[in-house]
């Protein structure tokens, strides 16, 4: 099983383009396949799932879900990258793989620079405060304590989970769905990436915070930095990007600027 590679921050994952862009993220038909055991039955218990750990046996009943089907795109320093696509289609599974969090079943992911993902389910730790997780949230991107320092007070201006109290010293388990989402979204946006992923990050929050994170992805594209964007939003997409990749059925059925392939979308979808 080949599994997602990742260049080292010095080295390159090929030659400019003919305009001089720089790429980032290489996929190369890229296949992924998520295997179920004990798929079918009736004994799909936790107390099974022990037994064949225990036993080292896997079931015999073996369901394979193709989730990601021969793709393969190349994305550029200071683009934003629109993924579409509904529901199931593979957009979350192919940023996980372009991050190295999941393996490929085959094809190749090369990466220039080290991929960032951020999504609205992103692990902070609930019994802790929001202040020492802004703190270790930063050293887990790579920040120096210092560099948290410098940025705390940005970073946490910029959730606005303050505005209406000081929610930053509570724990994180006393926090709202949104409010949790705003703060790891600042966390992520304090950093300049090489590579930032964002899964469904914008459909968290007001207006005026939504406003504040496509301002805030626009300067990051300014960083020379490259930005996914997976949504449902296609306002949040038209803002923001100006490149879509639009999945369907685990495969890529469209690749191209942004207004011609969100009106392609929305004559498929009926929206």
């Amino acid at each position: 099983m080949a599994v997602a590679e990742t260049t080292r921050p010095t080295d390159t994952v090929g030659p400019a383009a003919g305009d001089g862009r720089r790429p980032t993220v290489i996929a190369d038909d890229v296949h992924i396949v998520y295997r179920v055991y004990g798929a079918g039955g009736g004994r799909g218990s936790a107390t099974a799932a022990l037994n064949r750990i225990v036993r080292r046996r896997p079931s015999g009943r073996v369901r394979e879900v193709h989730a990601v089907k021969g793709v393969s795109f190349t994305a550029y320093r200071g683009e934003a990258v629109g993924l579409i696509g509904s529901n199931g289609s593979g957009k979350s599974t192919l940023l996980r793989a372009i991050a190295g969090l999941l393996p490929v079943e085959s094809g190749k992911v090369y990466t220039d620079g080290q991929p960032s993902l951020l999504g609205v389910n992103a692990a902070l730790l609930n019994d802790l405060t929001g202040e020492r997780n802004v703190v270790l949230g930063g050293l887990a991107m790579g920040m120096s304590r210092e560099e948290v320092r410098e940025r705390y007070e940005e970073i946490v201006d910029f959730s606005g989970i303050n505005e209406k109290g000081d929610f930053i010293t509570l724990p994180m388990r006393t926090y709202s769905s949104g409010m949790a989402a705003r703060l790891r979204f600042s966390i992520a946006a304090a950093k300049r990436h090489d590579v930032l992923m964002i899964d469904e990050a914008l459909a968290t929050g007001d207006k005026k915070f939504q406003k504040r994170s496509e301002a805030r992805i626009r300067e990051l594209r300014k960083e020379a930095g490259t930005v996914f964007l997976v949504s449902h939003n296609n306002k949040s997409i038209r803002d923001t990007c100006d490149r879509v990749l639009w999945l369907e059925k685990g495969e890529l059925r469209m690749d191209g600027p942004t207004e011609t392939v969100l009106k392609a979308y929305e004559e498929f979808t009926g929206k």
